[in-house]
């Protein structure tokens, strides 16, 4: 089943994806959300990825504890790879149910999946649309987000493909290395080709 009226939106880490459909749901289109999918899955498996990576990685409320989770994943490819084959089935499910209602309404709308090149089983979806940010951006803006070290915040970058070689795999590009003000303008051009 291929996805005619989805486009995907996808990017680096800290590249403003957010923003971007946040701006996107303004003008009125819908958004598929992966990581608010994902967000779920981790609780709906929750046993299963504690069964994996320890109970060390729950919190005070025995819920798991993304930034532990993410510690340990980002630092070795191999217990990410375990954690993507638990999560990946369930969010890409949940994926196609909603886009599948979607495709009803013969109308644009958007899929925002950060790992979308990364992802072991593709997409049916045609149009991809990047958000760039040069790599130094990106480190500057996880530090400041995430509040971590320069080392970690490379690290989890360099755990995705490249922004540039994404850059040449995708259909649609909006630059997000500048202010709000030409973020919006971006997108303005952008929906204007649609």
């Amino acid at each position: 089943m291929k996805l005619e009226n989805a486009i995907a939106i996808t990017g680096g880490i800290a590249s403003g994806k957010s923003s971007v459909c946040d701006l996107l749901k303004l003008y009125g289109y819908s958004i598929i959300d992966a990581d608010k999918i994902a967000h779920n899955a981790l609780n709906i498996l929750k046993d299963e990825v504690v069964l994996e990576f320890g109970s060390e990685i729950l919190d005070s409320s025995n819920n798991i504890d993304r930034k532990k989770l993410g510690a340990i994943v980002f630092c070795d490819d191999t217990k990410r790879k375990i954690l993507e084959n638990i999560l990946h089935p369930f969010i890409r499910n949940e994926i196609l149910q909603i886009a599948k209602e979607l495709e009803k309404y013969k109308k644009v709308y958007f899929v925002d999946i950060p790992l979308f090149f990364e992802a072991k089983e593709k997409y049916p979806i045609n149009r991809i649309l990047l958000i760039y940010t040069p790599k130094q951006i990106q480190i500057d803006r996880l530090i400041k987000r995430d509040n971590i070290k320069a080392e970690l915040a490379i690290k989890k970058i360099e755990s995705q493909i490249d922004i540039e070689s994404k850059k040449a795999l995708s259909t649609y590009i909006i630059d997000n290395s500048k202010d709000l003000a030409h973020l919006q303008s971006q997108i303005e051009s952008f929906i204007k080709t649609l």
